[in-house]
């Protein structure tokens, strides 16, 4: 508390803060729920909307292919794990194929981050390399 303290008195109070519940509620983040902790995570677990948009949802052609929401997401949330326990620091990044159009295998780079809730709860989310 005593560095929020600092940053107040050296910038003024907060014009505005949008918190990670907020852009859960918005659809900014996706929350990867139960599966999260059953891949072995401890902390909760939320992906960007661009990943879950551009990897995490199967287009029509690769549902046909045995895509599912719920595979990839866990292909995502258990390839995390493995690169975390591999490494250490805040920002990970990890490498997993995905089947995307006409059997097409595509490898993909994403990064897991650990940062702060809300409350200063320790929470981890997984984006496209370029996003913070």
């Amino acid at each position: 508390m005593a560095d929020r303290q600092a940053i107040t008195d050296l910038f003024g109070p907060a014009i505005y803060s949008y918190t990670r519940a907020q852009a859960l509620e918005d659809g900014v983040l996706v929350d990867a729920g139960p599966m999260a902790q059953e891949a072995g995570f401890r902390y909760p677990v939320a992906l960007t909307q661009a990943v879950w948009e551009r990897y995490i949802v199967p287009d029509e052609r690769a549902r046909r292919l045995g895509q599912s929401e719920s595979g990839r997401l866990w292909d995502t949330l258990w390839m995390a794990k493995l690169a975390a326990r591999a490494t250490q620091g805040q920002a990970i990044f990890f490498r997993l194929y995905f089947i995307m159009k006409a059997r097409q295998r595509r490898l993909v780079t994403l990064k897991a981050l650990c940062g702060l809730g809300d409350q200063g709860e320790p929470v981890i989310t997984i984006m496209l390399p370029e996003e913070d």
